[in-house]
C-alpha cells in the first residue's frame, strides 16, 4: 500500500526536477529542426543519429562488459544490405523478395543479430586483444563478400535502397506539406531517426541500470569473481554480443536510409576504429556518453567539409591541404589521445562534474549557515 501511494509523489517529483524541463525542452527543440534547418543538417543530424546508435551497441560490449570489437563495420554492412535485399524487388537486377519496408527494416536487424549469434561462441570465450583479432576478420569476410556477390550487394557501385514505408507514409523525396513546410525524405526520417535513437537508448539504459547491466560490469571488472558469484561469464558475453550486432544491425539500416545507397568501401576498418573512438571520447559504459561520442565524430568531417574554406590548412580533396575527412581522424584522434591521458571518464563525466560542482558549493554554503 505504501508503495502506491508513493508512486504518485515519486512522479510528481520527478516532474518538478529541472532536468525533466530540460530534457523535454531539448526534444521540442529537435523536434522543430525539420521546419528550419536545411538538407545539409538535417542529413548531418541523422547520420550522427544512427552513429549513436550503432555507438551505443558497441559500448554494451566494450564500455560495459569490457569485450573488445573491431568487427562492428561488418554488422552495420549486414543490417544495410539485409535491408536492401528484403525490400528490393529485383527490378534492378538484383536479388530482392520485395518485402514491406517495415518488415525489410525489422528482418535486417534481426539478420545482424543471427550473425552475431554465429559468432557468439566465440565471442563467449575468448576476451581482449583475441577477441579484437578474431572480430577483425570478420571485416576481412564481409568486404569479400560485398565486393564479389554482384548479385546481392552490386559489387564495387553498391545497390539503391529502396525507400522505407510504415502506416502510409513513404520515407522518399516526394513533397509532403507539413504547415506549409515542404517534407522531403530527410525531414521525415528525421522524425524516424529520433524515436530510434530514444528507444534504443532508453532500452540500453534499462539494461544497464538492472540486473544484466550489474553482471556485465561485474564480468568486466573481474572475470573470474563473476564467475565465483555465479554469474555464467560465457552466456552472458554471447547474449551482449548478439544484443550489440542488433543495434549495429538497426544503425545500418538508418545509414542505408539516409545515403539512399550502400557501397561496400564505407563499412570497412577505419568505420569499425571510429566506433571505437566514439565510446572512448563519450564515455565508456555510459549510454550518454556513446551518444555525445557518436554525434562529436559523425559531425567533425561533415563540418570540416563545409566550412574547409574558412579553416587553415584545410582545402578540398586534390587542392594541396588537408582534405576534411583526413583533418577530422587528426582531430578526433588526438581527442582520445587526450580523453585517455586527463579525461578517463570521457566527455560525459567532465559534464557530470561540472553538474556536481554547484550542488557542493550549495551544500558547503549551507553548513556555513
Amino acid at each position: 500500500m505504501s508503495d502506491l501511494l508513493a508512486r504518485p509523489v515519486a512522479a510528481r517529483a520527478a516532474l518538478t526536477r529541472p532536468r525533466t524541463w530540460v530534457w523535454a525542452a531539448a526534444g521540442l527543440v529537435l523536434a522543430a529542426f525539420p521546419f528550419y534547418l536545411d538538407r545539409f543538417w538535417l542529413q548531418a543530424g541523422l547520420f550522427a543519429m544512427a552513429a549513436a546508435i550503432g555507438a551505443i551497441g558497441i559500448n554494451l560490449l566494450t564500455g560495459a562488459t569490457g569485450q573488445l570489437s573491431m568487427g562492428h563495420a561488418f554488422f552495420l554492412a549486414v543490417g544495410a544490405y539485409g535491408y536492401c535485399a528484403f525490400a528490393g524487388d529485383g527490378t534492378d537486377g538484383l536479388a530482392g523478395l520485395g518485402l514491406p519496408g517495415w518488415l525489410a527494416a525489422v528482418l535486417a536487424v534481426a539478420l545482424s543479430g543471427l550473425a552475431g549469434g554465429v559468432f557468439s561462441p566465440i565471442a563467449g570465450r575468448l576476451r581482449g586483444a583475441y577477441l579484437g583479432i578474431a572480430t577483425l576478420a570478420l571485416i576481412f569476410i564481409g568486404q569479400h563478400v560485398l565486393f564479389n556477390a554482384h548479385d546481392l550487394t552490386g559489387g564495387f557501385n553498391g545497390r539503391a535502397v529502396p525507400p522505407l514505408s510504415l502506416f502510409g507514409l513513404t520515407f522518399d523525396d516526394s513533397e509532403l506539406l507539413v504547415a506549409q513546410v515542404p517534407f522531403g525524405s530527410a525531414e521525415k526520417l528525421w522524425y524516424l531517426g529520433l524515436v530510434l535513437l530514444l528507444g534504443g537508448a532508453l532500452f540500453a539504459r534499462g539494461v544497464l541500470r538492472g540486473r544484466p547491466g550489474r553482471a556485465m560490469n561485474a564480468i568486466r571488472d573481474h572475470r573470474i569473481a563473476a564467475g565465483v558469484m555465479g554469474i555464467p561469464v560465457a552466456r552472458y558475453r554471447a547474449a551482449v554480443f548478439v544484443l550489440s550486432s542488433m543495434y549495429a544491425g538497426l544503425a545500418g539500416v538508418l545509414l542505408a536510409l539516409v545515403f539512399q545507397r550502400t557501397v561496400p568501401e564505407y563499412f570497412g576498418m577505419l568505420l569499425s576504429l571510429e566506433y571505437l573512438a566514439m565510446i572512448v571520447i563519450g564515455g565508456l559504459g555510459s549510454v550518454a556518453g556513446a551518444v555525445v561520442g557518436g554525434v562529436f565524430v559523425s559531425l567533425l568531417p561533415q563540418l570540416l567539409n563545409r566550412y574547409s574554406d574558412a579553416l587553415p590548412l584545410v582545402s578540398a580533396p586534390g587542392t594541396g591541404g588537408i582534405a576534411p575527412g583526413e583533418a577530422a581522424r587528426y582531430l578526433y584522434g588526438a581527442a582520445v589521445v587526450a580523453v585517455v591521458l586527463f579525461l578517463p571518464g570521457g566527455l560525459v563525466r567532465l559534464a557530470a562534474r561540472r553538474t556536481k560542482q554547484p550542488s557542493r558549493s550549495t551544500q558547503s554554503s549551507g553548513e556555513d549557515q
